[in-house]
């Protein structure tokens, strides 16, 4: 089956988040365009690029593999968050934030999966 990942709440707001995760970066330090910053950037990318991915695949297994690759991905950016407010990169305004939006993506992806797994 083919899902229209765009109409898909964990989507839309994976790509928020990821455009959030590039305006904050922005600020980190130069010295860092090619470490944290970099790295933070490409796993925030590969949340949603992975739902479209799996979407576009034609089968729900391969979909829930693919949401699955997300739901990693999310967990990378968590740890990224965390390491970045202890470098003093991220304010706690900005972490809080953040780390708000990502959870619910994080809800949204394991309630997704549960529900493709169940349905066969």
């Amino acid at each position: 089956m083919i899902h229209e990942y765009k109409k898909l709440h964990v989507w839309i707001d994976s790509t928020e988040l990821t455009s959030l995760v590039y305006k904050v970066t922005a600020n980190f330090p130069k010295a860092e365009q090619f470490g944290i910053t970099n790295q933070i950037r490409r796993c925030s990318v590969s949340i949603p690029s992975n739902i479209a991915e799996g979407a576009g695949r034609g089968y729900d297994a391969e979909f829930v593999k693919f949401l699955k690759y997300s739901y990693g991905s999310s967990c990378e950016l968590e740890t990224q968050l965390i390491i970045s407010k202890d470098l003093g990169y991220l304010s706690e305004d900005d972490f809080q934030n953040l780390s708000r939006r990502l959870i619910g993506i994080q809800k949204k992806l394991f309630n997704l999966i549960e529900s493709l797994q169940n349905d066969k």
